[in-house]
């Protein structure tokens, strides 16, 4: 059973660090371009009518707009002033609507191409948001994605769940703070039981490097993440736990003093049946 943080609590916790955002991402800026790149190469036409599902500062819309100049552009995010975000950086050429991507607020076949970007690794309901973007998607359209899945922070998962071990002992719950990904099983399930055609599904690793653990917690939580991905604890016995979790991860993964944070993203481009 996956361990999803609540749809409001994901909404709060993005709205909250909108402002912030654009300078603490890294990972994600890669994974835009990367995605823009796909949909450049699997797209048989330019597109009309462009929808970003959980646009955030519009960073995807952004390079799309670049490269399909013409297309009239669209982002949806659940988090309202990553919605104003958007629309103050891209203005009259973009729409931007407060909505949830697993009740996507459109009528079905309104866009050519539908796109997401480091997204859908927070929602509760997978299948509920892949529906939907194939829903609004008209016949012979594109969805192109890209999302974390399982294996993303592995070092860090690890790390977290041993210190719990040495500090707790065996059978302690305190582990489970950290968020669960989905798996690329979990994806392939439900696309095939979708009518889209033409189904790609890869898998790429990215790895940012921190001076700590500190640092790499602190760069999770001014995204936003952070809240939204186990909560963080208090007293003396968690940071206990967060030293020892530094301590393994120094000692399995540091390199020259630097640790790895290695993210797993599975990207998908599906064209959807006529």
């Amino acid at each position: 059973m996956q361990k999803m943080p609540d749809a409001g609590a994901v909404a709060a916790a993005f709205h909250q660090k909108a402002v912030e955002y654009d300078r603490h991402v890294l990972v994600q800026k890669r994974v835009v371009a990367q995605l823009v790149d796909s949909v450049t190469l699997h797209l048989k036409r330019a597109p009309r009518q462009i929808l970003d599902v959980g646009t955030g500062t519009g960073a995807l819309l952004e390079m799309l707009h670049l490269r399909y100049p013409d297309a009239a552009l669209t982002g949806v995010d659940s988090a309202l002033n990553m919605c104003l975000r958007t629309q103050e950086k891209l203005g009259e050429v973009c729409r931007t609507v407060n909505g949830d991507a697993q009740a996507l607020p459109f009528r079905s076949g309104a866009f050519d191409l539908a796109v997401s970007s480091s997204v859908l690794q927070w929602v509760g309901d997978l299948s509920a948001a892949l529906h939907e973007m194939r829903r609004v998607v008209r016949p012979g359209g594109h969805v192109s994605l890209a999302f974390f899945c399982y294996g993303t922070l592995g070092e860090l998962h690890a790390c977290f769940r041993d210190a719990v071990y040495h500090r707790k002992g065996e059978g302690n719950n305190g582990a489970s703070r950290l968020h669960d990904f989905w798996t690329v099983d979990d994806v392939t399930s439900i696309v095939e039981r979708m009518d889209f055609e033409r189904v790609t599904v890869t898998v790429e690793a990215e790895v940012d490097w921190y001076d700590d653990l500190h640092s790499l917690l602190r760069a999770i939580k001014n995204i936003g993440a952070g809240s939204v991905s186990g909560g963080s604890g208090g007293g003396l016995g968690w940071r206990g736990i967060l030293q020892e979790a530094d301590r393994l991860y120094q000692e399995r993964h540091g390199v020259n003093g630097r640790i790895p944070a290695t993210y797993k993203v599975l990207y998908l481009s599906a064209e959807t049946g006529m």
